[in-house]
């Protein structure tokens, strides 16, 4: 099974960027498609975005669609979230998750098979 550890988190002012890395190991992520979920302190979690296995599909949830990014490197075996704009309400723990699904991509939690540990980030000035 694959395992998954998010990189890149941190402390950022209003407005700044952070980018956001998932790893593989174990197994290539280019067989499943990738999402993206946080969770703020006393919140449910939430799914911010998804990308297919092939890449030809993106999702957004509305509070972060043309400020966020997200993108694969296959070569890498990476998946990438740009975070531009970041505003407070983005503060949370950002977890990546593996869905073996073959065609597009969803952020209902039920349908990723592995999660990573999680990467906190805080925007704060």
């Amino acid at each position: 099974q694959v395992q998954l550890v998010e990189s890149g988190g941190g402390l950022v002012q209003p407005g700044g960027s952070l980018r956001l890395s998932c790893a593989g190991s174990g197994s290539t992520l280019d067989v499943y498609a990738i999402g993206w979920f946080r969770q703020a302190p006393g919140k449910e979690r939430e799914g911010v975005s998804c990308i297919s296995k092939s890449g030809g599909n993106t999702y957004y949830t509305d509070s972060v669609k043309g400020r966020f990014t997200i993108s694969r490197d296959n070569a890498k075996n990476t998946v990438s979230l740009q975070m531009n704009s970041l505003k407070p309400e983005d503060t949370a723990v950002y977890y990546c998750a593996a869905d073996r699904v073959p065609y597009g991509c969803y952020v209902a939690q039920y349908e990723y098979d592995s999660w990573g540990q999680g990467t906190q980030v805080t925007v704060s000035s």
